[in-house]
């Protein structure tokens, strides 16, 4: 049994080296780019990039592990050939990727993914673009690594899976148990968010990010959630849907000033669940949000506000680069699609702001890091820049925690910055440090006492940062990501399960305590913020909410559908069930039309990115 340990730890360290080599002869492909950093800095892609070989290497032991269950009682050495061939296949099918990856990292910018293999159903189009000479190196160069790592594997590895003998039948349960914990260097350990892209970004040099990628697992990871090459969203004419939404997103005229300088401090609260059934001042419950509605008296409050989706993931993209949500998609889990998207925190790095984003919790949640890093941000505190003591949170640390340190360091601030601040403690399961002030024993009840006590961390900071000096050249920007359904009487598709509360306030207001009632949604943050700085925007899916020819509408997008909200009427738009699950207002069927064009467009947008 022991034998049978060793030669699979051996095929462990066989692959780990193999995506060592991988890693370095990407470097050498990319001298050009590489060599123009430190040797720290290349050296470092190779120690972050071990998180992503690990998990590939967990895959690749899958079935070496489950064969070996039936291998520990039969006799023969089947097993030592069916190791064999598996490593064979693998060694060849990985350093197609590795190749190609390398060649077309060059063109791309972009480290390989499932969508090159969707040209091999035209193999002669995919290769008409490829000189002779190009395609015998690439081949060749497939041929000489496959080579070179099969005759490693012969002979190092190939005879420690020689000479097994029969064990007793109480050993595969052992085995099973191997087999079942391959899911942690897969999951990449036992973290509540599961390892992706992402995790592996440390640096603002991109190329250095993309180096510590692991190509294969890229490749397999995304063919398992493969995207659609067509629009499922074409309802009509293109082009009939692209004039549409230029109406609706229209130049509204000169905006009317609510700021007393075009160079503020920006800082953008991004607060977590905070929905609109629960904001006085929306109407909602007077008594969970004391802090923001007592701000609400005294900034300006967007009243007929919408998320653009259902998370955060699909928040932040609409917020920071004015792209909205999309059924059954999300942009941040790709990084070359998102990081192609205007960015209103570069748009201000680039004008001399200083920038910092700020959260609690696990950065590499939903591929938050690569996000991030992709959007410049200088400075991220996420949590583990905080004390593991004060890990009282199943995502991290509470809010009081993370405001007090954001306190701290706003002591010493450089302006003008723009700063990011996404909280977490009004996340489910609804555990917060604090005696219940709604008593009741439900759902409700729990998501209650979560945002009661987020706003009060929210509002002792708002409190003693009032008091401060930067706060006279700042505005901030308070915006739910996502509403909370925490009872099924409010349906996933309805108008409530998307309002949520923006409230703009700080010393650089000009005119506070009044509400704007344009319609408007978290894609519209960008534009809205860059032209009361006299800024231009390229930010084509949002509007201007505070000039007055602009449109009043809002998009928002669930699972299988889109909402379509105006003044005067609202939809919701079941794409499954290919009809309206929600009509109301006096010309639904045009939100319908609006909704319908709106999508078609942004998801043609999102194809081609």
């Amino acid at each position: 049994m022991k034998k049978r340990i060793i030669a699979l730890a051996s095929y462990s360290i066989f692959w780990l080296f193999y995506f060592f080599i991988a890693r370095l002869i990407f470097i050498v492909f990319q001298h050009e780019i590489a060599f123009n950093n430190s040797t720290g800095e290349l050296l470092a892609t190779f120690w972050h990039g071990s998180k992503l070989d690990i998990s590939t290497t967990g895959y690749y032991l899958l079935i070496p592990v489950l064969a070996a269950i039936p291998g520990i009682y039969f006799n023969g050495n089947w097993y030592k050939i069916l190791m064999r061939w598996y490593s064979y296949f693998l060694i060849i099918f990985s350093s197609i990727i590795l190749v190609s990856d390398a060649n077309l990292y060059s063109y791309w910018s972009f480290r390989m993914d499932y969508t090159p293999m969707l040209y091999l159903k035209t193999p002669g189009e995919a290769m008409a673009s490829v000189s002779t000479l190009k395609a015998i190196t690439f081949f060749s160069t497939i041929v000489v690594i496959s080579s070179f790592f099969i005759l490693i594997y012969y002979t190092f590895i190939d005879r420690l899976f020689s000479d097994f003998k029969r064990q007793g039948i109480g050993w595969i349960p052992a085995f099973i148990v191997l087999f079942g914990s391959l899911i942690i260097p897969i999951r990449g350990g036992f973290g509540i968010a599961p390892i992706n892209a992402g995790t592996v970004y440390f640096s603002q040099k991109m190329f250095l990010n993309h180096a510590a990628i692991n190509a294969i697992w890229n490749v397999g990871t995304s063919a398992f959630t493969q995207k659609p090459v067509k629009n499922p969203y074409s309802f009509g004419s293109l082009g009939e849907a692209k004039s549409l939404v230029d109406t609706l997103t229209a130049d509204g005229g000169v905006p009317e000033k609510v700021l007393n300088t075009s160079r503020p401090n920006i800082m953008i609260i991004i607060l977590e669940s905070f929905s609109g059934y629960l904001i006085g001042g929306l109407g909602g419950d007077s008594l969970v949000t004391p802090n923001f509605n007592r701000y609400a008296r005294e900034g300006i409050l967007f009243s007929n506000f919408y998320a653009s989706g259902t998370r955060t993931d699909k928040a932040i993209p609409a917020i920071l680069d004015g792209y909205p949500a999309l059924p059954a998609q999300s942009v941040i889990k790709e990084p070359k699609k998102s990081q192609s998207l205007p960015n209103i925190v570069k748009t201000l790095i680039d004008k001399g702001y200083n920038s910092s984003f700020w959260y609690g919790g696990e950065i590499n949640f939903a591929n938050f890091n690569s996000f991030v890093i992709g959007s410049g941000f200088r400075q991220i505190i996420t949590k583990d820049n905080f004390n593991p003591a004060d890990y009282n949170s199943k995502w991290g640390v509470h809010d009081h925690v993370m405001f007090r340190t954001l306190e701290d360091s706003m002591k010493s601030i450089k302006e003008p910055f723009v700063d990011v601040v996404l909280t977490l403690s009004s996340h489910e399961p609804f555990d917060v440090p604090m005696e219940p002030v709604f008593k009741a024993n439900s759902s409700l009840a729990k998501y209650k006492n979560s945002v009661f006590y987020a706003d009060s961390a929210l509002g002792s900071f708002l409190d003693k940062a009032s008091k401060t000096d930067w706060w006279k050249r700042t505005l901030v920007i308070m915006v739910a990501d996502h509403c909370s359904r925490v009872t099924s009487e409010i349906p996933m598709y309805s108008l409530e399960a998307f309002k949520i509360p923006m409230l703009w306030i700080g010393g650089a207001i000009s005119k506070p305590g009044i509400r704007i009632e344009k319609v408007g949604s978290q894609a519209d943050i960008p534009v809205t913020l860059l032209r009361q700085l006299g800024m231009s925007d390229v930010f084509p899916f949002g509007k201007d909410l505070l000039a007055g020819k602009s449109a009043s509408f809002a998009f928002y997008a669930f699972n299988e559908g889109f909402g379509f909200v105006t003044d005067s009427s609202a939809v919701a738009y079941d794409h499954k069930l290919k009809k309206p699950v929600l009509m109301t207002g006096k010309d639904p069927g045009l939100a319908e039309k609006s909704g319908k064009s709106y999508l078609q467009v942004l998801f043609d947008d999102y194809l081609k990115r």
